[in-house]
């Protein structure tokens, strides 16, 4: 049987997504497209003979020969495309965020409890790269010890005009804050952000950013950005336990050594360091809906997690001081999450 999916949004990473679903994956085919620019959502369908454009999300949603829904419209969208999802009883994959404010992801949870199954899935692709579940293996292991101290950097080369400094936290550090929880199998209960001194490559922009940030069981998370770094896209992790380290690999598979230095690879943006997740992040979600299993990828509360430590972060970022985290109460729902 073949997966029948719509996709709402098809600008870069919807045309991303669509072409990890043609080219590389298998159980599904691309049934709908539609986007806000119909004409951008008529140029991505001449590609897909069997795909039918839609002017409105909602109307794809409601279509009998959509099985499941990809969201990858703009984030103040995303509330309104999931929930039609939920009501209508479809499996939603939402690129981050679920929603842009805490309140909106709350309906959606209260939405799909209601439902009293899982149907939403949201885009936190770095739970599906080897490395990253390698080094969460080696922390569930106990090889080394309890974890202290959880150190994740994020570096971009550069970034467009239009990036504000909350985006340093609500675009970027967003994925370090979900790797956080995951990694470490527990909340965060408080943030604080330090901008660090400007590069000057990045103008005005607060950059880098220092974020420390402490867990329920008291871990220390530490999480750098550098969105104008100039010399690649370098993603860092490491967990510092009671008894060892781990830390995410260079990716290079071979080191070049000429001239008297010694070079490797760096990956030029995030398309390139994480080709291989989005493959098994869409490859399992498809897999588990056509098997008739809900999706146990990231879901709603990590989604409304995410939001609400963003949140924090940017009111930091304004106060210069820590703000606390309050979750409130887990639906039983994601216990098992």
């Amino acid at each position: 049987m073949t997966l029948n999916i719509g996709v709402i949004g098809t600008g870069m990473i919807g045309q991303t997504h669509i072409r990890c679903i043609t080219q590389a994956l298998s159980g599904a085919a691309i049934a709908a497209v539609s986007d806000a620019n119909r004409d951008l959502a008529k140029e991505v369908a001449n590609d897909l003979p069997d795909a039918e454009v839609f002017d409105a999300g909602q109307e794809l949603i409601e279509s009998d020969h959509v099985d499941a829904v990809i969201v990858t419209s703009w984030g103040s969208t995303h509330e309104e495309f999931v929930l039609a999802s939920i009501a209508a009883g479809k499996p939603v994959f939402c690129e981050k965020p679920l929603a842009t404010e805490a309140a909106a992801c709350r309906r959606i949870i209260d939405a799909e409890v209601a439902h009293g199954s899982r149907l939403v899935q949201v885009g936190f692709m770095r739970r599906y790269d080897v490395a990253y579940r390698v080094l969460k293996t080696v922390v569930d292991s106990g090889e080394i010890g309890a974890p202290l101290i959880y150190y994740s950097g994020h570096r971009n080369p550069e970034v467009p005009g239009s990036y504000t400094r909350e985006m340093a936290i609500v675009d970027t550090a967003v994925h370090d804050f979900d790797m956080a929880r995951w990694l470490l199998g527990e909340e965060l209960v408080g943030i604080r952000v330090l901008p660090a001194k400007r590069n000057s490559r990045g103008g005005e922009l607060l950059d880098p950013l220092l974020m420390i940030l402490e867990s329920e069981s008291g871990v220390l998370v530490n999480v750098e950005t550098s969105v104008n770094i100039a010399y690649g896209y370098d993603i860092r992790g490491e967990v510092v336990g009671e008894t060892g380290t781990a830390s995410l690999a260079d990716r290079n598979l071979v080191d070049i050594r000429s001239a008297g230095a010694r070079s490797g690879r760096i990956p030029a943006d995030w398309r390139e360091r994480f080709v291989g997740a989005f493959d098994t992040e869409l490859q399992e979600w498809i897999d588990a809906i056509a098997s008739g299993v809900a999706p146990t990828g990231p879901n709603s509360w990590d989604g409304y997690a995410a939001t609400v430590v963003c949140d924090a972060g940017v009111e930091s970022l304004a106060a210069g001081d820590r703000v606390a985290i309050a979750l409130g109460t887990k639906p039983a729902l994601y216990d098992s999450h």
